[in-house]
Formats: C-alpha cells, sequence, structure tokens
C-alpha cells in the first residue's frame, strides 16, 4: 500500500483506511469499471464497515483530485476507473452492461480534423459506442 498512500498524499488527501481500500479495489478492478455500489458491496464482502455514503464521498474527491475518472454511461449509473493518464475510447454493451476499452488513431486523427475543419481546437473528447452482439 506504499503505492496508494503516495498517490493519497500527493493529490493533497489524507491517508485513511477507507480511501486507502477504495483506491485498492479500483486499482484491482478486472473490468476496469466500478460503480459505487459495486465498491460498496465488495468493501462488505471483506468486513469492512464502510458506508455507502462515505464511498460516495470518497470516489468524488478521488475525481477532483484527479485520481479516477467518473463515466455516465446509458442506463443512469456512474462507473469509476483509475485515471492513468492513457486516452481510450468506450463501448458498452447494451444487452449486459460490459464495458470494453479500445483506442484507435484513426478515430482520433479523424476527431481532430473535424474540429479543425469547423474552426477549433480539440481541448478533449469522450466516445462512447452502444453495441449489441451480433445476430
Amino acid at each position: 500500500m506504499p503505492d496508494q498512500n503516495k498517490e493519497l498524499q500527493k493529490a493533497g488527501l489524507k491517508v485513511t483506511t477507507p480511501r486507502l481500500k477504495i483506491l485498492e479495489l479500483l486499482e484491482k478492478a478486472e473490468l476496469g469499471h466500478l460503480s459505487a455500489e459495486e465498491i460498496y458491496q465488495q468493501l462488505l464482502e471483506a468486513g469492512e464497515q464502510t458506508g455507502l455514503a462515505t464511498v460516495y464521498r470518497v470516489l468524488t474527491q478521488f475525481e477532483n483530485a484527479g485520481l479516477v475518472l467518473r463515466h455516465n454511461f446509458e442506463g443512469g449509473k456512474s462507473v469509476y476507473e483509475i485515471d492513468n493518464g492513457s486516452h481510450h475510447d468506450h463501448m458498452v454493451c447494451t444487452e449486459t452492461g460490459q464495458v470494453i476499452e479500445f483506442h484507435n488513431e484513426e478515430i482520433e486523427r479523424l476527431q481532430e480534423q473535424i474540429a479543425d475543419e469547423h474552426g477549433f481546437e480539440l481541448a478533449g473528447h469522450s466516445l462512447v459506442l452502444y453495441v449489441r452482439t451480433k445476430k
């Protein structure tokens, strides 16, 4: 947990057990994206006595400190992932809710080109493709 201590301190956050546990769960997330409710459930299963309100508060602090990114995919619930500084886009399966990360240089180039054609410079973007299994 020394790395997590440093991450929290660097972000200007006091090192607390709930913050460490939530950061650890996000870093270990197999699919990379967890909702506050999923984090809360995992904490309960691990025997941690952290309330759902605390989970939401910590996630907001992490987002404000630049440690995590929050995504609001269709379906209404927010999911969080560690902000590792590398850009990627998302596909969300409308049948299962699975979130798939991808990066495509051609899409990136086209977005910059489109912004330029309209007299703008691309400052950032969020691309989400909603997909379903081929029939």
